[in-house]
């Protein structure tokens, strides 16, 4: 049951640092736009004491909900789960490390309400990475298009706006959220690509290895495209009576 307007979902792993700061940000902006939300954290196994500052956090703000793995789950399970428990009619994902800037999400949003867009997908225009991780991302992305024909030129930005109805009917497996606009094209439904502000990582360190994360992106691309080439919407039912279904019939044969 929906009753709400936008349900951020952030899954973190060891971003204690980083956390407090991106929730006000959260907060400053969704206010500032008179949007009603609220927030789902997904604590992802973390060993650093992202539990003690995110549980200080919510006691201060009921708006903030915490969800703690025992052990890494991963981001696409993570997402998946808090989708399950959210209460708004949208979705908004932002990644725990606070490179994805939360002064987006208000014309995000604005633009996603218009109607016409299942998922709006954030792009990385300026990214600040290092150099290795903007070449891998260049590769990945390169691929992806290529082959799954998504036209999402940066699938992997983290912050994302799509209809919770939508992203529940989507088949969940490990890392589906690497291909949220090819999955959500697939079930008829309709994506945009949105021009994002990137930042540099103000704390701690990335949970992902370069190449690890291109490997299993590469990887996971082949179930990709078998899923999505049998993703197929079945034709319209004709909802019409069986006496009027005959009678056009018989219409059709008289010479």
């Amino acid at each position: 049951m929906t009753d709400l307007s936008l349900s951020v979902l952030i899954p973190a792993r060891n971003e204690a640092d980083n956390l407090p700061h991106l929730l006000d940000e959260v907060c400053a902006a969704l206010d500032g736009a008179g949007i009603e939300f609220e927030m789902l954290v997904i604590n992802d196994g973390s060993s650093d004491h992202s539990l003690q500052v995110l549980t200080e956090y919510a006691a201060r703000d009921e708006r903030l909900r915490v969800y703690h793995h025992q052990h890494s789950a991963g981001q696409s399970t993570s997402i998946w789960q808090a989708a399950w428990q959210a209460r708004g009619a949208w979705l908004a994902t932002l990644d725990g490390d606070g490179q994805n800037d939360p002064a987006d999400l208000p014309a995000m949003f604005e633009r996603a309400q218009k109607g016409d867009i299942t998922l709006l997908a954030g792009y990385r225009h300026k990214r600040n990475d290092s150099e290795i991780k903007r070449l891998s991302s260049r590769i990945a992305n390169a691929v992806r298009s290529r082959l799954l024909k998504d036209d999402t030129p940066d699938t992997g930005c983290g912050i994302k706006i799509f209809e919770r109805e939508a992203f529940l009917r989507l088949p969940y497996f490990n890392h589906m959220h690497r291909f949220l606009p090819a999955l959500i094209r697939a079930q008829g439904g309709t994506t945009l690509s949105w021009p994002v502000n990137h930042r540099a990582r103000q704390a701690g360190s990335s949970n992902y290895g370069t190449l690890d994360r291109l490997m299993a992106g590469l990887l996971d691309l082949g179930g990709v495209m078998w899923l999505a080439h049998r993703s197929r919407l079945p034709a319209p039912l004709d909802l019409r009576s069986r006496k009027d279904v005959d009678k056009d019939l018989h219409a059709r044969q008289e010479p």
